[in-house]
């Protein structure tokens, strides 16, 4: 066991002093007539404190503005708008000619037009994904009401996800270098093409110089990236931070790399009804694109400034399935100890959760094992929890999924307000839960978990609440 002065000599000096001081006048100096506390009872009161110290500097963290690019509205309000209705944004592929793919449609922007933004210049640079990431982005802040000539920019940062950022900018590379016998480049085309530009991009318009991440886990990037910057404020590293995930990856490539695993649907005729999250005729997710962005503050600068507050961040949580490149662990493994771990950091109980937004991207053994990581999870109570995937109106946005569905969570709960999982007809005996279906629901959420679990078992959940003072 650990003598009070070996504890002392381990703490950093600044924390030590402050502690020798608060020590000395628990004992009193001898002057309250009373016997100095022996040295095991001292360093109790020390281990005591030192938890104290730990608590306050975890700082609480808040969500006080919220952007969005996505296949269902090309703002925020106008998605969440569409996500309530059961709207799907899903329709043929048009980004390029799918005639010969066996999947034909996707969950595309629409009328999306970067230089009402971005100036022309600027715009035709970058990559589509820094293009949706940034033009979210501002209307993040803006929803805000930050001040940017108010803050330091020193303590504002950003973290992004992306599973495979600017992706188009090689595509056309190649396809010039196959149309011309020689590969055509402009200087900045190999830059703007890494994954790490949106979140330069965002970083450089808005003057950002703290923390800059960018984080590349696949499906799960964005749920990581808001849990991220969390822990960037967390630590005392930011007081502001913008964070989110974006994807635009509607491209021959993908198209026929995840044909070639059969992992896409092949239900054409009908695109609106292709994305069939939990249904018994699911055959494959959609893929989609698109970002949602969110600036979080430390509760206190968001007090001082009088920010409106749409939720409180509370937890999150990683694991690893450690199990397959692309197939997710039958046990569910990795997808309970993700949901545990986050509701371990948010300090709450299964009881507590009021609404779960699942990964749910329509595939056969991705929605089954979910549902019994949920069930393991949550117990006999997952069959009172509202469920629902957002993917059934927008696809599969990878490295933005995460964010948009963070999106209708923080919705949810600011409008006690449940989006639908449209497309829900025949039921599956190994999906039996409550999944929310076709119609949305009017409910108190007061907590809300959205679950990410990404190719090559990567994990991510998070939870966020109602605030409360």
């Amino acid at each position: 066991m650990s003598t009070l002065h070996e504890t002392l000599e381990r703490l950093p000096a600044q924390v030590r002093h402050t502690l020798i001081d608060e020590l000395q006048a628990l004992n009193g100096h001898h002057s309250n007539g009373h016997a100095p506390l022996s040295d095991d009872a001292l360093l109790a009161a020390l281990k005591s404190a030192i938890n104290g110290v730990s608590e306050r500097k975890r700082r609480r963290v808040v969500i006080t503005g919220i952007g969005a690019v996505t296949p269902v509205g090309n703002t925020a309000r106008i998605t969440w708008q569409n996500l309530v209705a059961g709207q799907s944004g899903i329709g043929p592929v048009t980004q390029f000619d799918a005639t010969h793919y066996e999947s034909r449609v996707a969950g595309e922007v629409k009328n999306f037009n970067p230089e009402l933004r971005i100036p022309r210049k600027e715009a035709r640079r970058m990559a589509r994904c820094s293009q949706i990431a940034v033009v979210a982005a501002y209307e993040a802040l803006e929803d805000s009401a930050l001040k940017l000539e108010d803050e330091d920019p020193t303590r504002m940062g950003v973290v992004m996800g992306t599973g495979v950022g600017g992706q188009d900018m090689f595509v056309d590379m190649i396809q010039s270098g196959a149309t011309a016998n020689r590969m055509r480049s402009r200087p900045v085309d190999v830059i703007n093409g890494l994954p790490n530009m949106p979140a330069f991009h965002i970083s450089n318009f808005f003057g950002c110089r703290g923390p800059l991440n960018t984080v590349v886990t696949a499906c799960a990037a964005g749920t990581q990236a808001i849990g991220v910057g969390t822990e960037e404020i967390r630590r005392g590293a930011a007081d502001v931070m913008i964070v989110g995930g974006v994807e635009a990856m509607v491209t021959e490539v993908f198209f026929a790399t995840f044909e070639a695993m059969r992992a896409v649907t092949t239900q054409n005729d009908d695109p609106p009804r292709a994305s069939r999250p939990f249904d018994a005729s699911r055959d494959g997710f959609v893929i989609g694109e698109g970002a949602a962005i969110f600036v979080l503050e430390s509760l206190e600068h968001a007090l001082l400034r009088g920010a409106t507050i749409y939720a409180e961040v509370l937890g999150w949580g990683e694991s690893a399935d450690a199990h397959h490149i692309a197939a997710p662990d039958p046990e569910a493994k990795g997808a309970t100890l993700c949901m545990k771990n986050a509701l371990a950091d948010a300090g709450i109980s299964p009881d507590e959760v009021s609404y779960i937004n699942a990964h749910a991207a329509g595939t056969p053994l991705g929605d089954a094992h979910e549902t019994k990581g949920i069930k393991d999870v949550f117990g006999a109570r997952s069959y009172e929890i509202p469920i629902s995937s957002t993917k059934s109106m927008v696809g599969h946005l990878f490295g933005g999924a995460g964010a948009i569905e963070a999106l209708a969570c923080v919705f949810a709960i600011h409008t006690d307000t449940i989006h639908p999982t449209i497309n829900y007809d025949t039921p599956d005996p190994e999906c039996d839960l409550d999944y929310v279906p076709n119609t949305a629901r009017q409910v108190p959420v007061n907590v809300a978990i959205s679950n990410s679990f990404g190719l090559g078992g990567q994990n991510a959940c998070l939870i966020v609440g109602k605030y409360h003072g």
